[in-house]
């Protein structure tokens, strides 16, 4: 598991609205059971929630999504899909939305 990688949801019931599932916790706790999730959803289902500090719009194969930062959750690592994506080029986006999301600022 590697921070800011993007994993296939593998949930039925959520993967159509959230394909993705982008991992944002510190590389530093891999030990734990769980990690921390930013899903990510197709902007044309998203666009019109966007907020643009808080949700980053992340391209992946030429395809635009949206980080909805206000819902992210914690699951438990072995619930995660197979990495498909490092998204680390993000980087500054998805940190400065998370600081957004906590601090307002």
């Amino acid at each position: 598991m590697a921070q800011f990688h993007a994993y296939e949801n593998r949930n039925p019931a959520s993967r159509k609205r959230y394909p993705y599932l982008l991992d944002i916790q510190s590389n530093l706790l891999g030990e734990l059971r769980t990690t921390v999730v930013v899903p990510l959803c197709p902007v044309g289902i998203a666009e019109s929630l966007r907020i643009s500090h808080l949700n980053p719009s992340i391209e992946i194969d030429g395809e635009r999504y949206i980080a909805l930062t206000q819902e992210l959750a914690g699951m438990e690592r072995k619930r995660l899909g197979k990495a498909v994506h490092d998204l680390g080029l993000y980087r500054d986006r998805i940190i400065a939305a998370v600081d957004f999301l906590v601090t307002g600022i």
